[in-house]
């Protein structure tokens, strides 16, 4: 099978794609048609069908068959387990594509992946590319989560410039420097962590929009949501002292409870002297250097507020 570049752009423009997908019907559509319309298309997008029991399946296929670099596949049934799933259907798709694009001799220098309620931008990837094209330490990037609120488009308040989760964007070279996308609970973030630590640039760039359909943990409730984030800081061997920052920052943001549930999320594994990563890197990183980073951080924003007054 031979997939033909879709824009007339370099070689440098060729993006691979997948998108996860889960009883998302209410959004698909618009998800699908807001790639469709991108000014640079992926040479190939790859779809992955989590076992939908909706419209998902036939909303995927009544696309495929109009469009020959949109491919899908259904994964078999499998335990639904939040805190290690996302990032086993994820991998499943990353291992599929290179495999796919190794036998069909499909070249590409950049491999994304978005999200079933993310709606892009026109010109999304295209912009995403120019910043690449602009550094050649950049090895992951995305644009801005917006969610929309009361009709206005608000920024999602994320992890200092670091990519989002969703409208992501690996240099090829860059993903399989930091040894592809990892079975392990937020592997985004440790995907982030080990670029950094490998001399990689990351970065989120604000200006370049996503607009996510519904608020993210919504799934499963803001309370179980942040509990998880509280458990995967504890997993990570977040230091001690980013746990209290988190929880105050949480808790004096509406809704309040949040750094309730933070905490109780981070405390019971550590009652229970649960397993935390083994990858000694990741630990290391979030128990010292992201602490390092984290007070250059505060200097440097206490610095800028001296220098306006």
């Amino acid at each position: 099978m031979q997939i033909s570049l879709v824009v007339g752009e370099s070689e440098l423009f060729v993006y691979v794609l997948i998108t996860p997908v889960k009883d998302e019907e209410k959004n698909l559509h618009e998800v699908i048609e807001s790639v469709i319309s991108q000014t640079v298309k992926p040479v190939l997008w790859l779809i992955i069908d989590d076992g939908s029991t909706d419209n998902s399946p036939k909303i995927i296929h009544s696309f495929v068959s109009k469009h020959a670099w949109i491919k899908t596949i259904r994964l078999p049934p499998h335990p639904r387990d939040i805190i290690f799933h996302v990032s086993y259907v994820y991998k499943s798709g990353f291992d599929f594509i290179v495999k796919y694009c190794g036998r069909h001799k499909i070249q590409y220098s950049f491999i994304a992946s978005m999200d079933a309620d993310t709606v892009l931008e026109k010109e999304y990837f295209e912009k995403i590319l120019h910043k690449f094209e602009s550094s050649n330490k950049l090895g992951i990037a995305s644009g801005g989560l917006y969610h929309e609120i009361d009709g206005k488009l608000k920024l999602s308040g994320q992890a200092e410039n670091f990519p989002s989760g969703t409208g992501r964007v690996w240099s090829k070279e860059c993903f399989f420097d930091t040894d592809g996308f990892s079975l392990e609970p937020s592997a985004d973030s440790i995907s982030n962590i080990k670029a950094i630590m490998r001399g990689w640039q990351i970065q989120r760039f604000n200006e370049i929009q996503m607009v996510e359909k519904r608020l993210t943990g919504s799934a499963e409730g803001l309370w179980k949501g942040y509990k998880y984030n509280g458990y995967m800081a504890y997993y990570l061997n977040k230091n001690p002292i980013l746990i209290l920052l988190n929880v105050f920052n949480y808790t004096l943001k509406k809704p309040h409870y949040t750094g309730i549930a933070f905490l109780l999320g981070y405390i019971k594994p550590f009652i229970k002297r649960e397993e935390r990563i083994k990858d000694r890197e990741i630990r290391e990183y979030y128990w010292t250097s992201r602490l390092v980073e984290y007070k250059n951080l505060v200097i440097g924003r206490l610095k800028s507020l001296v220098s306006t007054t």
